[in-house]
């Protein structure tokens, strides 16, 4: 199994980071990963990461439950087993439609929401039993770290590190 070195720099402060990923960005080295123990505005454009494309696929999850909504009510009240309520017509799915609001709008959340819940824990990656990836549990309490890999760069990075407000930066195998 091969190691690979990386920079592990530990900031108190949000605002501190943010300046500080921008720093490194502009000194051309690549930021691994950067942990936080809450979401951070704006860190996303400041690392350069693409945009999500999780609302799209929201999007066509929704109008799958909207669709199987349809089938459902047609199928169920339409074609399989037509019946006479409060002397609604059962020949016609359109005619039937308001009735059938409430079912189309529950199927259609239903399934946006629970499958966007599977694609995010997919995407990410996260499945039961998964071991942690925290490289310090500092960063689920009140620290930030910032992940970069060294390449024959060690004491450029440290110096970098130390003048962007690190409260501690060291060097770790990454295995």
């Amino acid at each position: 199994m091969s190691t690979n070195k990386v920079i592990h720099a530990l900031y108190n402060d949000d605002d501190i980071l943010m300046d500080a990923v921008k720093t490194v960005k502009d000194a051309h080295h690549h930021i691994e990963e950067v942990f936080t123990p809450f979401p951070v505005h704006g860190l996303d454009k400041a690392l350069g990461l693409a945009p999500t494309r999780l609302a799209i696929t929201a999007f066509f999850y929704g109008i799958t439950g909207t669709a199987v909504a349809t089938w459902l009510t047609w199928y169920t009240m339409i074609a399989d087993w037509p019946q006479d309520i409060g002397g609604k017509p059962s020949f016609s799915w359109i005619e039937n439609m308001p009735a059938f609001v409430p079912i189309l709008f529950e199927l259609t959340v239903f399934f946006a929401a629970h499958l966007m819940v599977i694609t995010f824990y997919m995407r990410s990656r996260i499945w039961p039993f998964k071991e942690a990836e925290n490289p310090d549990p500092r960063t689920t309490d009140d620290h930030f770290l910032m992940e970069i890999p060294v390449h024959n760069n060690e004491d450029e990075l440290k110096d970098l590190l130390a003048t962007t407000g690190a409260v501690e930066v060291k060097v770790v195998d990454k295995h």
